[in-house]
């Protein structure tokens, strides 16, 4: 842990760092720290390079919570690879971890894919990070290159290089040629899996996953258009079974979503002049906060997960 760190953590203590964890389901986690603490809650969790000790759990929601007992991603395995190493975003809870495991298998098996690299998890102990995501705070998200992982070598100064792949074409409209049945395949397998809640991707993959998919069309429920995400799909696991203290979103709206996609695309080539895009009722992202998350405006239990030594 970094000496800076080490300062931070006594600065907490010194002001009394909020509340000592809490238990409680998810309706009666504290949804403010209540201690009065108005320090900027990313510089605070982005200071810490290893995880709290003890049991593992998610705390608060997506976007306004932490992560306790936090495991992480193996720098390199047999069928994945985690990026931009210097980040430390390679952190999450253990049922995230097992995911992505069990994921890259399935991507190995692909034609064109040795297994997959992974992007942005969470930080060791979660929390609001300094700079790309809002969401990402309890060690349940995970970004998962669409880029196929054909080199499993790549050194630590090549993970900082390599980017992935633009496959959006017309501003996410519509997929590019880069596009092919097995991101199809492996956004599918991610999407069938029990434990996942919601998988982000641009509008028109969606589209196209919807017009080609035959048979059981139940796992395009949890794939959900959202911009941005068009080198990327996003995974968002639901809360572990025992995890009170993690906050649910709202459940995914009924049916299979692809008429709400095809509305998106439709808004996307002929927006109208008058009304901004439309969005979905559940952000992947949600807007960044007009001031920046304090302290205070977490869980209460995120201030002694931030003071544990």
């Amino acid at each position: 842990m970094r000496l800076k760190t080490l300062a931070f953590l006594l600065l907490l203590a010194a002001c009394g760092g909020g509340g000592a964890p809490q238990g409680g389901g998810g309706a009666t986690v504290s949804s403010q720290g209540g201690g009065g603490d108005p320090r900027v809650a990313k510089a605070l969790f982005a200071a810490v390079d290893l995880p709290s000790p003890g049991p593992s759990s998610p705390i608060g929601g997506y976007s306004r919570g932490c992560q306790a007992g936090a495991v992480q991603l193996p720098e390199t395995g047999p069928t994945w690879q985690a990026m931009r190493l210097s980040r430390n975003r390679n952190w999450g809870q253990p049922v995230l971890v097992d995911f992505l495991q069990d994921l890259s298998r399935q991507a190995a098996q692909l034609p064109g894919w040795d297994g997959i690299y992974v992007g942005d998890m969470s930080q060791p102990r979660g929390g609001p990070m300094p700079a790309g995501h809002a969401s990402h705070q309890t060690g349940l998200d995970a970004d998962v290159w669409m880029r196929p992982a054909g080199d499993l070598g790549l050194s630590r100064a090549a993970r900082e290089e390599v980017s992935s792949i633009d496959y959006q074409r017309a501003g996410g409209a519509y997929v590019n040629e880069s596009w092919t049945p097995a991101h199809e395949a492996l956004i599918r397998a991610a999407a069938s899996d029990p434990r996942v809640a919601r998988i982000f991707v641009f509008a028109g993959a969606k589209v196209e996953m919807c017009r080609n998919a035959t048979g059981d069309r139940s796992w395009l429920r949890k794939v959900r258009p959202w911009g941005g995400h068009n080198t990327h799909f996003h995974v968002r696991l639901d809360c572990p079974p025992g995890a009170l203290d993690c906050v649910e979103q709202d459940p995914v709206p009924a049916g299979d979503g692809c008429a709400e996609a095809e509305a998106w695309v439709a808004n996307l080539l002929s927006p109208s002049p008058a009304e901004p895009a439309a969005e979905p009722a559940e952000p992947a992202e949600p807007a960044e906060p007009r001031r920046d998350l304090t302290m205070d405006d977490l869980p209460a239990q995120c201030a002694a997960v931030l003071a544990t030594p």
